[in-house]
């Protein structure tokens, strides 16, 4: 991770061995994540520490690109929440932090209800929707980018990853736990428009990807 690079709330940062938790975020499963969206700051040796950003809120609208964090896969849909509209922090997302022991990720009300979307399986792929397995498209814990194609019920904005530059932009190898998911070591690597491969070790898995930077066909 390049210094200097924006954290999301839930992203790992370094491990428990390396340093310490700090001011802005906590300790999971030997890794130290962040708890804000902002930029790691320098502090007290080997403690890492976030500091929050202060940025403009924005508010999700029909045809707003939307990034935002994977919390359940089910075989119909997939639920998001919303973290970042159009390059900019959500309205809800500020200052809101994700404790050890929540599960609740920035953006959401203290409910869980606010700003999030899902994308349900017809609005994975524009091509054989019929054959959408929402599993192999996404897990939770990934970051990804859509479109809000629709305001949705009173809950949830229904989104959209079917462009070639919609889908998953981050993830990590996924393990169980008792908080539901874990951080791998490596970031995964996308090797094709529906796999993405842990660099190190070669382990394959299926995501909808949003287009690779190296992919032009």
């Amino acid at each position: 991770m390049a210094s200097g690079d924006l954290l999301l709330p839930g992203q790992p940062i370094t491990t428990t061995h390396d340093a310490a938790p700090g001011e802005g975020t906590y300790a999971r499963e030997g890794y130290v994540m962040s708890s804000l969206i902002g930029r790691r700051s320098s502090g007290q040796e080997r403690q890492a520490q976030v500091q929050g950003t202060q940025l403009p809120l924005a508010l999700p609208q029909t045809g707003s690109t939307v990034i935002g964090r994977v919390t359940r896969v089910n075989p119909r849909q997939a639920n998001v929440s919303i973290l970042v509209v159009d390059g900019l922090p959500c309205g809800g997302i500020q200052g809101t932090a994700v404790g050890a022991y929540s599960n609740r990720a920035a953006g959401e009300g203290i409910d869980g209800s606010d700003f999030q979307g899902i994308v349900r399986a017809q609005d994975v792929r524009s091509t054989e929707k019929d054959s959408v397995v929402l599993v192999d498209c996404f897990r939770p814990g990934d970051i990804v980018r859509a479109t809000v194609i629709s305001l949705g019920d009173a809950r949830s904005y229904y989104l959209s990853t079917a462009h070639n530059d919609l889908g998953v932009v981050h993830a990590t190898t996924c393990g169980p736990t008792r908080y539901g998911w874990a951080p791998a070591q490596h970031v995964l690597q996308p090797i094709s428009w529906c796999e993405m491969a842990d660099p190190v070790t070669g382990h394959v898995e299926r995501r909808k990807c949003a287009k690779p930077d190296w992919l032009h066909a």
